[in-house]
């Protein structure tokens, strides 16, 4: 990454050490310097040095708009690593604060509609206005960060989109502007710095909203919204590559959408070549430092290489120790890498670890925890001294709200964990495989044949010691649903493309016996859409992920599958007829 600012690229090595000395004792601080002391914050905190960034930015960041804007990004960074509840209110206190402070800077009169003529007669004066203007929306924009955070909720996506329309239309104005100055390559290197801004802004904007599905889009573009993906994802390519304060930031929201978020809420196509090519130049810059080794893990595991993944995120809980929280990122991702390969004595010892030191969501650590423990043997399960059923009954106790709303998925434990609290208890079939597939973990495991299969055997057992039930309870057939499901998804991946769709249609022609599991159908229709899809039946992966989405409601993980859905039928239409 590329320092900014005259004479900064000399400087760009010994910036670490000459920080402190570089605090101006002056009252008032020019935008150049703001930017390239920002620019140094983010180098210590790429370093692991947060504490020593954020002393940095501390005596400037209420008289400063880079500075209150590096300052709040450091810990809305923090919040979106750790997903700690205080964490996300004290970044969204700071930012209330750093939006105070770049309003002071802003143009006073009709700034949206003046924008336009503002960048393109550019003063000293009109530069701090235009600069003003980026990081007052760049503030908003992390409060979008935020809510999409805490809350997969649909009513969270609008109350935020409301709140959000300032920023948005600013990202826009300034596009416009940028659009009528024709030479960017010979504008000053202010103006490169401000357009790095926008296009964070306008690539973030347009991402995040081609991800909502189009009942809530709908409504969102009834206020001015709209978002297109690919031009998004163009923006933030741009921007990434580009010698700005913001490109870090550009590069950071590119890996978190192709190693997250199209996971989890898409169909899984995270592109890895182009998350590997935008964290090479940081490896080189920072080869110890944890985010980056984090997400150089991340990418090693959704290559379905779990022992390199596991050597570096070890390698991360090594490198610092001041945020303990990406210390439980990695637990996680170690609890589950041990999973797709059935270690589960390994996967508990992380899985504890989090119930006791994360407070992310203990009732979704306890679930996972018992889930895991099902998993094992009556001796191993001994030698832990853990009471299965007692972790079980306890899940309900530890449920959370965020911003007023219970996390979907932590509803899901809960009522699945409630089979423990009858007074004869019925076991739970494969849950910790369940809890897998809610996250897409299947996706994952299906990069490795030897993993898949090794699935397949401890579903297949479950699938048996189902059919031999002497006295089948209430959930049996809700229970030998989930089986064919899970063995569908794992034949699919091996290849096995017939084998999988009667897996899949089994549980469909069971739909009226189901009494609990309700998510199944819809979840499966989707699985069977994607199935048809990579046979290259584009019509009728069209019409059950259709079906899926038109004909359920009032289903565990609504929301997630719906976000799933609307990824699967982007990428249907975005594929030439035929190709699967």
């Amino acid at each position: 990454m590329a320092h900014v600012g005259t004479g900064a690229a000399a400087e760009e090595e010994d910036c670490f050490e000459d920080a402190y000395d570089r605090l101006p004792a002056a009252c008032q601080m020019d935008l150049q310097t703001a930017i390239q002391e920002t620019q140094c914050a983010l180098n210590l905190v790429l370093n692991d040095k947060f504490s020593e960034a954020l002393d940095l930015l501390k005596p400037w960041w209420k008289l400063s708009i880079y500075h209150a804007l590096g300052y709040s990004s450091i810990l809305v960074m923090q919040a979106t690593m750790t997903f700690e509840h205080r964490d996300i209110q004290a970044a969204m206190t700071t930012i209330k604060e750093a939006l105070q402070t770049c309003q002071r800077f802003r143009k006073k009169n009709s700034v949206i509609g003046s924008l336009t003529s503002l960048i393109s007669k550019q003063s000293k004066l009109q530069e701090e206005e235009m600069h003003a203007e980026i990081c007052y929306a760049e503030c908003l924009l992390q409060k979008a960060m935020l809510t999409f955070v805490q809350d997969e909720n649909m009513i969270s996506f609008i109350k935020g989109g409301i709140k959000m329309q300032t920023s948005y239309q600013i990202y826009k104005d300034c596009q416009n502007g940028i659009n009528t100055s024709q030479d960017l390559a010979g504008q000053s290197d202010l103006f490169q710095q401000f357009d790095g801004g926008v296009k964070l802004g306008v690539g973030s904007f347009n991402l995040l909203l081609s991800l909502l599905p189009h009942r809530i889009l709908r409504l969102l573009e009834f206020i001015g919204f709209s978002g297109n993906r690919r031009f998004g994802l163009s923006q933030l390519k741009e921007g990434a590559s580009s010698h700005s304060l913001r490109s870090i930031f550009c590069a950071l929201t590119l890996l978190f959408y192709n190693t997250y978020v199209s996971l989890i809420l898409g169909t899984g196509e995270g592109n890895l070549a182009e998350a590997e090519a935008l964290l090479e130049p940081y490896q080189q810059k920072y080869p110890k430092g944890s985010i980056i080794l984090f997400y150089s893990a991340r990418i090693s595991t959704l290559r379905g290489n779990f022992e390199k993944a596991r050597a570096e995120y070890e390698e991360c809980i090594g490198s610092q120790q001041e945020w303990k929280q990406i210390h439980h990122l990695c637990y996680w991702e170690l609890m589950w890498s041990h999973s797709y390969q059935q270690q589960w004595q390994q996967a508990y010892q992380y899985a504890d670890l989090l119930c006791r030191e994360s407070r992310w969501s203990k009732a979704i650590y306890m679930y996972q925890k018992a889930a895991i423990l099902t998993m094992m043997s009556e001796e191993e399960v001994q030698r832990t001294g853990e009471d299965v059923v007692e972790l079980f009954k306890s899940v309900e106790g530890l449920k959370q709200r965020l911003a007023g709303k219970s996390i979907p998925t932590e509803k899901f434990a809960v009522r699945k964990s409630r089979r423990y609290k009858a007074a004869r208890p019925v076991l739970l079939v494969v849950p910790a495989l369940e809890m897998m597939y809610v996250w897409n973990g299947f996706t994952i495991v299906g990069k490795r044949a030897d993993s898949t299969e090794a699935q397949l055997v401890t579903i297949e057992a479950a699938e048996e010691q189902l059919r031999n039930d002497p006295s089948p309870s209430e959930f049996h057939p809700d229970d030998s649903c989930l089986v064919q499901m899970l063995k569908g998804l794992c034949l699919k991946h091996l290849g096995r493309l017939l084998q999988a769709e009667l897996c899949f249609t089994q549980v469909l022609s069971s739909e009226s016996r189901i009494k609990y599991d309700h998510y199944l159908i819809p979840f499966t229709l989707y699985e069977l859409g994607l199935l048809y899809k990579q046979q290259g039946d584009f019509t009728k992966a069209t019409a059950y992920i259709e079906n899926a989405k038109t004909n359920y409601k009032d289903y565990s993980m609504e929301s997630r599958l719906h976000l799933r859905m609307h990824a699967a039928l982007n990428s249907l239409k975005e594929s030439p007829a035929g190709t699967p």
